[in-house]
This record gives structure tokens, sequence and C-alpha cells, in this order.
């Protein structure tokens, strides 16, 4: 099995199932929960960027720490599945303290850009599944090879951005606003989508195949990480189409 989402490997299921197995529903179940305990940390964020007059400097501290503790929770995870349970969740938490920071900012700037962003991303999520689940798109093998190799890419391109940035030339058209700009995000967007497909053909392999119980955790950590993603893409796209 393929993903084109780092944290769910091929080899992520290949795992003898001890005891309780590895449901659909407990999957979905464990999905809300992180997704609720995103909101509560995000609520904490936006609400003191408002109760700081707007002042980004109020949250970036939260922000930065949220990200920096996000990754570390994420390759922890990643690496100790089984421990999934207990990372995943402090995960949601650290990642709802930079979507409430960052969404505050655009929010701030863009009137209204925070709940069409949250509609889209949600709107994304029921269309594929139900596309996914009716046999409109199918994840053949080269459809998984050709989102890898799309992912990967922009995650190369990404860090390259990264590490130009810190000597102060970072890729223009990856921040800018005109056509070339909306145009990248647009594809960014395109395959951040077509990741959630990957997931749930995973997840289900999974189920299939009988994994141990807390690989559920461990599949809603991974469909989070791709939504966390798809949100902040399409939070970046509105924002270009709004500043033109």
């Amino acid at each position: 099995m393929r993903s084109g989402n780092p944290v769910l490997k091929s080899d992520s299921f290949d795992i003898a199932p001890q005891g309780a197995r590895m449901t659909l529903g407990g999957t979905v179940n464990k999905t809300a929960i992180l997704l609720a305990l995103l909101l509560i940390t995000a609520g904490v964020t936006w609400g003191r960027f408002y109760d700081h007059g707007g002042d980004p400097a109020s949250v970036m501290p939260l922000v930065l720490g949220g990200a920096i503790g996000g990754l570390i929770f994420c390759l922890v995870t990643v690496f100790k599945k089984e421990w999934a349970g207990v990372t995943a969740p402090i995960y949601a938490l650290l990642e709802g303290l930079v979507l409430g920071g960052l969404s505050a900012v655009f929010e701030a700037r863009y009137q209204g850009i925070v709940i069409q962003a949250v509609g889209l991303t949600f709107g994304t999520l029921a269309a594929l599944l139900l596309a996914y689940k009716s046999g409109l798109i199918k994840a053949t093998e080269n459809f998984k090879l050709g989102i890898v190799a799309a992912t990967g890419g922009i995650a190369l391109l990404y860090l390259v951005n990264l590490v130009m940035s810190l000597f102060g030339h970072p890729i223009g058209f990856i921040h800018e606003s005109g056509a070339l700009g909306i145009a990248f995000s647009g594809f960014v967007v395109v395959i951040a989508a077509l990741n959630l497909v990957l997931d749930f053909d995973f997840i289900e392999q999974g189920v299939a195949n009988g994994a141990p119980k807390y690989m559920e955790w461990y599949g809603a950590f991974g469909l989070m990480v791709t939504l966390v993603w798809l949100y902040l893409e399409i939070l970046r796209l509105l924002a270009k189409l709004r500043s033109r």
C-alpha cells in the first residue's frame, strides 16, 4: 500500500494484529476527537489575538511553539505508531495553536476568509469521500505514484524556499498573488486534496488487514495531517485571490 501522506507509509499497517482490531468507525471517532482538540487550542490563540488588539506579535510565540512542537510529535508518532493514542492528541493540540493564530491574522486582513477556508476544506473532504466510496475516484497504483511524486516535489520546493528565505531570497511565485502564484497555490490545493483519497484507501486497507486497535489513532493522525495541510493551502490561495 502507498500513500502520498508521508506519515502513512507503505508499511504502516504491516503489523500482526494482537487483541482488538482497527475499525473504520473507531478511526472516524478518533478523527473527530482530534478535530475537537484542535479547535480548543485554536480558540486560545484566536482569542489572544483579538484580546491584544489584533497584534500578530501577541500570538507568534504560541504559533512558533505549536509549529515546532507539532513537528516533533509528528515525527514521534511516525516512528512510534503504538504511542499514537497519546502523541496524536498532543499533535492536534499543538497544531490548533498554529491554525488559530494564523487564521486570526488572515481574518484580520481579509474579513470572512476563515469561514470560507473551513467550508472549502470540509466540503472537499465530503466530496472526495463521496467520490471515493462511489467509485468515481479509484486509488490505482498509477494514481498513487503520481500523487506521491507531486507531494514530494512540493515538499522539496518548500524546503528549498525555506533555505533561500534564510538568505533573503525566497522563491517569489510561491508567495506572490500574480497569475503564476495563484496557479501554483491552486495546484498545491489539488494535490493536498487528492492525498485525502489515498488516506481513505490506506485506512480502509488497514481495517481490511486487521491492524491493531491503536492504529485507529494513527490513521486518524494521518488524516489530520492532510486536513491541516489542505486548510492552510486553501487559506493561502484565498488570500492571494482576495489581495488582487
